[in-house]
């Protein structure tokens, strides 16, 4: 294994990074996207059409990238995910091809920087569509619910409130949305319109089964999964590496973490009240707060984050991760 560069750990917060055998395609919110640098690899990469998928410690909150960022949240997403990706093995391929470091600079594997905060996934052609399940009302649910007694058009009973379990597990999907803009939830006609009807219920059972299992998981851990995000995508039936693809849907990008999921601690559950959560919500409360001075219907961007909030907000993260999975995290 060779040796790291000395960053700090602001690194991890700000921008894409200089990577031996990688180059910097893509940046969303929280996630840098890196494609082979195939010249110093002889044309092919040798785990065939990959990416590199690096989480950062970035922390966004009402559409705004937010600074400093949250040590070790890249670290607690990337472990999290991988863990989850093992319980559900049998239910669903994910796209994670490796996640061995570098034995020498440039070999096409894991960077030492990186290491713990990224994976080697299998490039795909990702479903336009967010694909929420939802077992507990509350966010944007909530909002639709309040509105008409349904969510993305399935009716739900009536006298629900913030937090109350659904009757039963549902799917609610949304489109995908650039970043800085809002996701919009959308109906299962409309999802079946846009992918057709076949992978639309694909897409639909999948995401249930993957729920039901997470949800179950959870709680006996104590913790309640209230609802979670995911993404799927295809192997190409023509892969970059000439190699064929298969078109059997994939799990991709993260999977039941804290920026995707809503986990609330079982004990703390009250039906009628936002529910405290393992997840950035002292930056919500401290951004919305009359402490950070933020007008967030204005013109201006938000403050830095005080230290304190940093601090509770890296402890929750940390938190979600030894509760859900038993075990504290290694930290590079």
């Amino acid at each position: 294994m060779t040796d790291a560069p000395d960053l700090t750990p602001d690194a991890f917060a700000g921008g894409p990074l200089d990577l031996p055998g990688w180059r910097h395609v893509y940046s969303g919110k929280v996630r840098d996207l890196y494609a082979p640098d195939l010249p110093t690899l002889g044309g092919v990469h040798p785990l065939g059409d990959v990416v590199l998928v690096v989480a950062s410690d970035r922390v966004s909150a009402y559409d705004h990238v937010l600074s400093p960022g949250i040590p070790d949240k890249g670290v607690v997403l990337t472990q999290l995910s991988l863990w989850w990706f093992d319980q559900l093995a049998d239910l669903v391929d994910n796209h994670v091809v490796s996640v061995e470091p570098s034995a020498e600079p440039g070999d096409g594997l894991v960077p030492d920087v990186v290491a713990g905060r990224a994976m080697i996934c299998r490039r795909l052609d990702m479903f336009p569509v967010e694909c929420v399940a939802r077992g507990y009302l509350t966010g944007s649910g909530l909002a639709e619910y309040r509105a008409g007694g349904e969510v993305t058009g399935i009716p739900l009973p009536a006298g629900l409130v913030d937090g109350s379990r659904l009757p039963e597990p549902i799917f609610t999907p949304a489109t995908k949305a650039e970043v800085g803009e809002h996701d919009e939830n959308v109906t299962f006609e409309e999802v079946a319109r846009r992918l057709g009807d076949d992978d639309a219920a694909r897409l639909r059972d999948l995401t249930l089964a993957v729920y039901a299992r997470a949800e179950e998981i959870a709680r006996e851990r104590g913790v309640i999964l209230a609802d979670t995000k995911l993404e799927f995508g295809v192997v190409p039936h023509a892969a970059a590496d000439g190699s064929p693809g298969t078109g059997r849907i994939v799990l991709g990008d993260e999977v039941l973490t804290p920026d995707s999921s809503r986990f609330w601690p079982a004990d703390d559950w009250e039906p009628g009240r936002a529910q405290p959560s393992f997840d950035k919500q002292f930056v919500r409360d401290w951004l919305t707060s009359d402490a950070s001075g933020w007008d967030r219907a204005g013109e201006e961007p938000p403050p830095a984050l005080p230290a304190d909030v940093v601090r509770r907000t890296r402890e929750r993260y940390l938190e979600a991760y030894e509760r859900i999975t038993g075990t504290a995290l290694e930290r590079s």
